[in-house]
């Protein structure tokens, strides 16, 4: 398979509907971002230290990636304009909301109390997981007015919404396992 179509050299791409759109469709940023925040994802996996206290961060990192891999694919699939067993296929099943709120959970274990906003950076790794939250906060931006015409699934919107949740405690977490402490936000004066 090549992997040039020659498709969308006139500026279309098709939804999963098959149904042929702008790359600029409102569907197509929303996809095109949430595939942004999960190339920074992987930008962190890859700038984690080779140390084993790492090893759980990395396997629910990944499982996120294949998540939004999922999440992309039911984006791709307006529920007002696909059939009912395409909808069925990239439905976006609640569990993997559930899964991250434990996850943040018991990471905020380690972690000290939080009495003023921190400046995103600390560890590499760190730093591209704040990164990758705040592109998670386009996505979710992006997604509530597909949300709202209901040609997304609430659990899509929800989903976006603990991942940037996940993301700004993960960079949290790795920054303490790094050792790097985090930087207070001070009110600039003039």
């Amino acid at each position: 398979m090549k992997i040039y179509t020659k498709t969308g050299d006139k500026g279309e791409t098709s939804l999963f509907t098959g149904q042929r759109v702008p790359k600029n469709d409102p569907f197509m940023d929303a996809l095109g971002t949430v595939d942004e925040c999960n190339c920074s994802i992987g930008v962190a996996v890859s700038l984690l230290p080779n140390d084993q206290k790492f090893e759980e961060v990395k396997r629910q990192l990944r499982q996120i990636q294949h998540a939004l891999f999922d999440l992309g694919a039911a984006l791709a699939t307006p529920r007002t304009r696909a059939a009912d067993s395409k909808i069925e296929k990239t439905r976006f099943d609640y569990d993997g909301i559930e899964q991250l709120e434990k996850w943040i959970d018991a990471m905020e274990e380690h972690l000290p109390a939080l009495h003023t906003f921190i400046l995103p950076g600390g560890h590499p790794s760190g730093a591209m997981l704040h990164l990758a939250r705040s592109i998670c906060r386009r996505s979710e931006r992006l997604v509530i007015p597909l949300n709202k015409h209901t040609d997304v699934s609430d659990n899509v919107l929800m989903y976006l919404n603990r991942l940037s949740d996940y993301l700004f405690v993960l960079s949290r977490y790795v920054n303490y396992l790094n050792q790097n402490p985090e930087i207070l936000w001070e009110h600039h004066k003039h």
